[in-house]
């Protein structure tokens, strides 16, 4: 796993929430050196980031645990109910991980146990890097399970580019390795599922956006889950403007439309201020049009240039001669990913794919 965690989630594993581990661990085995436990899971805990802490914490269980695996997953699952946080049962899945590899049956048992607390995403993980075709093989049988979370593991663990973990390079080459898990759930009755789904879907279009494309094709789109998963697994190319991707959400026509008053204010502003965009789009046409309306900030770039990065404003059918109100708000402030520089931001309003509209605000330096 890798951290991209704010370094405050971290104080989820505290002195606190550790001792708890080890009372609750030694109330389901009296035996277990909760002292040594402590000992090992304190020493330079402040150097420690989130992912650092969960991995510490699972070396440390194994090390105060019976070395006999079998054992310890034992403990383990009458540990998992006890513990007072989803986050940090993904503790007991990375001990899987970390040390099951040799015993599969077992592993394959504890992570689908597991994953009810919290998840056990990216544990799964390091099995289907070790034997794609034997993991695989369970996880189709997960797609079919009665409980939401067992199916949400079946697609959430086998993405291809998941995030806080390694990429799952089998996959990424070849997608029709986790088709059959994908098709058991494209109209599943769970939004926790669907979700996951169409983020496994939207990882492939990184790569095979083509692949994606026909499989959504042959899927029943008018089954109104099967419709969402699609509408949300093609996101990444609707906003890059893929005719064939809008074509699949009933938007690949050219828009018959015209925008008017078309404002960005203030068109000065610094860090931690709001931007403002309005705007009244108006049918021209004799019909009713299927419209998907996004729109771009072109971010400077430290050097000068500018990248647009693309948030989608709205999806509706506008009827024959009908005209909207649209507007949006967000707050211009620096994150993880992203952070700003002084100059001018050009805003475009796109509309099926096609910019039909530009503005621009001045970012000052601060």
């Amino acid at each position: 796993m890798s951290d991209t965690a704010a370094p405050a989630l971290k104080n989820i594993f505290d002195p606190a929430r550790l001792r708890h581990i080890a009372a609750e661990t030694a109330a389901v085995y009296p035996r277990f050196d909760s002292k040594e436990f402590l000992k090992l899971a304190l020493k330079d805990l402040d150097d420690l980031s989130l992912m650092q802490r969960l991995r510490r914490t699972s070396e440390c269980l194994h090390a105060t645990l019976p070395a006999d695996y079998p054992k310890a997953i034992a403990i383990l699952r009458k540990l998992a109910p006890r513990i007072n946080s989803g986050f940090v049962t993904l503790v007991l899945p990375d001990y899987v991980g970390l040390y099951g590899r040799d015993d599969f049956e077992t592993s394959m048992d504890a992570l689908k146990f597991f994953t009810a607390f919290g998840s056990s995403e990216f544990a799964i993980r390091e099995f289907i890097r070790q034997d794609p075709a034997r993991t695989l093989a369970v996880m189709k049988t997960w797609a079919k399970d009665e409980s939401d979370h067992v199916r949400r593991l079946a697609s959430e663990g086998s993405r291809p580019r998941l995030p806080w973990s390694f990429r799952l390079d089998a996959l990424m080459a070849d997608p029709e390795l986790a088709a059959p898990i994908l098709e058991t759930l494209k109209a599943d009755n769970s939004l926790y599922v669907r979700k996951s789904v169409a983020n496994h879907l939207n990882d492939i279009t990184k790569l095979h956006p083509e692949w994606v494309l026909k499989r959504l094709k042959s899927w029943p789109l008018d089954n109104p889950h099967t419709a969402w998963i699609a509408r949300h697994a093609l996101r990444t190319l609707i906003k890059q403007g893929d005719k064939q991707a809008l074509g699949v959400i009933g938007a690949g026509k050219k828009a018959d439309v015209s925008i008017s008053g078309f404002s960005v204010s203030p068109k000065k502003l610094t860090l931690g201020e709001r931007l403002e965009l309005s705007f009244t789009l108006q049918s021209n046409s004799r019909q009713s049009q299927r419209l998907v309306v996004d729109y771009a900030i072109h971010y400077v770039k430290k050097a000068g240039s500018s990248s647009a990065k693309v948030f989608k404003l709205k999806e509706l059918t506008l009827a024959a001669g009908e005209s909207v109100q649209l507007s949006r708000s967000q707050v211009v402030r620096d994150f993880t990913t992203r952070v700003h520089h002084a100059g001018r931001h050009e805003v475009d309003i796109m509309v099926n794919g096609e910019r039909l509209a530009s503005g621009f605000f001045e970012l000052l330096k601060p």
